[in-house]
Order: C-alpha cells, then structure tokens, then sequence
C-alpha cells in the first residue's frame, strides 16, 4: 500500500502537487481547488499533532468497523463524507499557490518527522491509528483529491 512515509510514495504526491494548476477542472465534489488545498493541509496537521477533533458520535459507533474499507489499496470513494472541522470556506483563489506550498511543506514535515513522531490523538472517525495507517491513509487522502482534480 502506498504511505507517505514512503519516499517514492510521498515524490509522487509532491510532484503532482507540483503539477496541479489553479484553473483545473473539478471532476467532482463541492470544494473548489483552493478549498481542497486547505482541507487537505487541515487535515494532515491532525497526525502532525497541531489540531486535535473531537471524535465524531457516528465515527464511535461505526469508525473501526469502516476503517478497512479505507486502509486498504482500493482508492477512495467519490464523495465521502467529510467532517466538518475540516471544510474551510473562508479563503480565496488568491491563496492558491501559499495552500499549494503549505501543504508540500506539510507532507515533508510528515515524512521528515517519521513514524515516531505522528501523534497519538485518534482520528475524528476512525479513532486510534497507528503511524502506518496514518501515512496510509493521508498518502490516499491527497490521492483522491488530486485526481479530482485531474492531477
């Protein structure tokens, strides 16, 4: 399985960071490219240790259970659910390339900081990750939103 703790698995995902243009297509979803840069750094600082969610009521009830149809080598499904600490609104087209750069920085800290410094704090739906479901699961994470849009 691909993790971004992979050095070819983390070039990758840099390189079509790198790729990705401001004017891409949206092939689904309701994010726009910029949104989806910042849901995409919001959500990496969590195994970062800079932001800590709540768990979510559904996600205690039904988190270990789903959990395998994500840590898996199947891509994520269109549409998934997204909780709502991490749907930013409140940013502009302008913040395309800082986003853009915020979170090739962020998947480099990732990888710098290595699997014993990911934190401990559960997943907000998930709940408890190892270090490798975390790369796993944000290498996949930034797979699904890069191709939708086209990158």
């Amino acid at each position: 399985m691909k993790n971004l703790y992979n050095e070819a698995d983390k070039n990758e995902i840099l390189n079509r960071l790198e790729n990705l243009k401001v004017d891409a297509v949206r092939q689904w979803g309701k994010m726009n490219i910029v949104q989806m840069l910042a849901h995409l750094n919001v959500s990496l600082e969590t195994p970062l240790g800079k932001n800590f969610p709540k768990r979510a009521f559904i996600g205690r009830l039904i988190g270990k259970l789903v959990k395998k149809k994500f840590i898996n080598d199947q891509p994520m499904p269109k549409n998934s659910p997204t909780d709502k600490m991490y749907v930013i609104t409140d940013i502009s087209m302008e913040d395309f390339e800082k986003e853009k750069q915020k979170a090739k920085g962020l998947i480099t800290l990732f990888y710098n900081n290595g699997r014993e410094k990911c934190s401990q704090h559960p997943h907000s739906f998930f709940g408890k990750l190892t270090p490798d479901e975390w790369g796993i699961l944000q290498w996949k994470h930034f797979d699904h939103h890069l191709r939708q849009f086209g990158a």
